[in-house]
């Protein structure tokens, strides 16, 4: 595609592997162009969790999250790299368990990036609202000159049709919302994962819609009380969406690449409808 990919430094042995077409390093730098690390969270971990970045890269597999049953497929399957969003470490490791998520990467060689907070700053929320057919103006909140969130203007819509759109585009086998408005959302607020912290936010920019995931029952109240109408349309439905995306980046800016969504990537959660 006529673009250069800058290399780190190779140790010998990695020097001599002659059929190696692209290294972790090379991944990493292409999702910092889109999603720069130094967004990320205080508390998050995203980045090179698993491996070095002179290791090849050339057969990589897609996740939202990195479940051991990803990670023995990915053994399985000889892949070099997984790129998740949730990082696969996210709290201090005091113990290698080789029957753990890690443990079973770590030993079969397996690489691990991920994109998480520094994603969501980036893209997450462009790629949610286009494919809900809404247009951003506006972000919800904005924090160290990093955007967190969409604000966007819509001709009307009932929250009964907004919560089927939500359904039938994301896959989630069921909506909660709340009863705040009868009438029709004219500007609707969208973060993905978990933005119920965002409430406030979202009622000073005058938004009667919020889309997002994870919403506990007291922000339902609170929202409810305040004439908002919130969608709970859960963190995974809301998030997924990664998955695709970086599927198609990636394999446009390394054609060579053998790049796959997990055949075990999905919702642990089960849903009785």
């Amino acid at each position: 595609m006529g673009r250069k990919f800058i290399r780190p430094f190779l140790d010998t042995e990695t020097d001599r592997m002659e059929n190696l077409m692209y290294t972790v390093g090379d991944i990493y730098n292409f999702i910092e162009e889109t999603a720069p690390f130094a967004w990320q969270e205080g508390y998050d971990n995203s980045g090179l969790c698993v491996g070095n970045m002179g290791r090849p890269a050339d057969k990589i597999m897609l996740s939202l999250d990195c479940t051991i049953d990803v990670a023995r497929e990915a053994v399985k399957k000889g892949v070099q790299l997984v790129v998740t969003h949730h990082p696969v470490i996210f709290r201090g490791i005091k113990q290698l368990d080789p029957d753990s998520v890690v443990g079973v990467l770590a030993a079969g060689g397996v690489s691990v990036i991920s994109a998480h907070t520094n994603f969501d700053s980036a893209v997450m929320n462009d790629i949610l609202c286009e494919k809900l057919g809404l247009t951003p103006s506006d972000c919800i909140a904005e924090e160290h000159g990093v955007k967190t969130g969409c604000i966007c203007e819509t001709q009307g819509i009932t929250a009964k049709a907004m919560a089927q759109i939500l359904k039938e585009k994301l896959g989630c086998p069921t909506v909660r919302y709340d009863r705040a408005n009868d009438g029709e959302l004219k500007k609707i607020a969208v973060c993905s994962g978990s933005g119920g912290s965002f409430l406030n936010d979202v009622l000073a920019k005058g938004c009667d819609g919020f889309i997002t995931g994870d919403v506990k029952h007291d922000i339902f109240v609170d929202a409810y009380n305040a004439g908002l109408t919130v969608f709970d349309a859960g963190h995974y439905y809301t998030e997924n969406i990664f998955c695709g995306y970086m599927e198609n980046a990636l394999k446009e800016h390394f054609p060579d690449a053998e790049v796959n969504i997990a055949e075990t990537s999905g919702d642990v959660v089960e849903w009785s409808t």
